[in-house]
């Protein structure tokens, strides 16, 4: 099983990364502790992180700059745009080309940064075009302002007809051992090489039953249960780098442990037949 996957032909990184959304950015000794969590996450050999303009409107990405910036050269931070605030902390779809390229800007000013490698639509609004949308992102590509473009939540069709525009190099949709209904978009991704970033990849077990799989499998290697569950995702396709978040050291090294847990073909084909809740 390889442990890294080419982005886009150009970002070769650790299928493992590491999901920055949780992490706190309110001065204070929590932002002192996530900004110790995002460094110690490179420092284990982690070469992807996500991140959103909607994760703190912007503050996360501050956050990461702050952490880490000058980035090491191996380092792909992603980033993703199309939402904006809506009422009390909610958001609404915003694919405006203008919105888009503001977005854009902004997050490039707030990662320190004259160049987002893996830039994503976090949503495809309803009320535009793709085209127009994918549009923006190409016409900023050739600016030099993004490296790759990939897309978020999105269904099979919406990414093939993304795919009539530019080049798609990330999708990102929640997928996990209990919530596959992602699938179609994963082989769709897998037959394109186009990697397959799951969002939420550890989740609880919707019941009892489902809670004992993962934990036998679990005390047959020796591991715990969020291990298992990534070591599962790692082994589902080569194309799959989940982005596991968390606010703690322990938490974060034990996620990256992960990456070396190996899963028999009988202990993955039991994890397979683990029933999801409808």
């Amino acid at each position: 099983m390889a442990s890294t996957f080419s982005i886009g032909g150009e970002f070769r990184v650790t299928r493992l990364g590491f999901g920055a959304m949780r992490l706190p950015a309110e001065p204070g000794s929590e932002r002192e502790a996530a900004v110790a969590v995002a460094r110690r996450a490179v420092e284990l050999g982690v070469t992807l992180i996500d991140t959103a303009h909607m994760y703190g409107w912007g503050a996360n990405e501050e956050l990461l700059a702050e952490a880490l910036c000058p980035y090491p050269d191996d380092l792909l931070i992603a980033t993703k745009v199309g939402v904006a605030p809506s009422g009390r902390d909610g958001w609404a779809h915003d694919g405006l080309p203008e919105s888009l390229r503001e977005q854009v800007e902004q997050g490039l000013r707030r990662l320190r940064t004259e160049r987002v490698g893996l830039l994503q639509l976090h949503r495809i609004d309803p009320s535009i075009p793709v085209a127009e949308q994918v549009g923006v992102l190409r016409e900023l590509q050739r600016e030099g302002k993004i490296g790759h473009i990939g897309l978020s939540e999105v269904t099979p069709a919406q990414l093939a007809e993304a795919r009539q525009t530019t080049e798609i190099a990330s999708v990102q949709n929640r997928y996990n051992l209990f919530d596959r209904d992602h699938e179609s978009v994963l082989e769709a991704c897998e037959a394109a090489g186009i990697a397959f970033l799951p969002w939420r990849p550890v989740a609880a077990a919707a019941d009892s039953g489902q809670a004992s799989a993962v934990a036998a499998v679990a005390a047959e290697v020796g591991a715990t249960a969020p291990q298992v569950l990534l070591a599962w995702l790692l082994a589902r396709s080569p194309v799959v780098l989940p982005i596991p978040g968390t606010t703690s050291l322990a938490h974060l090294e034990e996620n990256v442990a992960a990456a070396d847990l190996r899963l028999t073909d009988s202990q993955r084909q039991r994890l397979d037949a683990t029933s999801v809740p409808a």
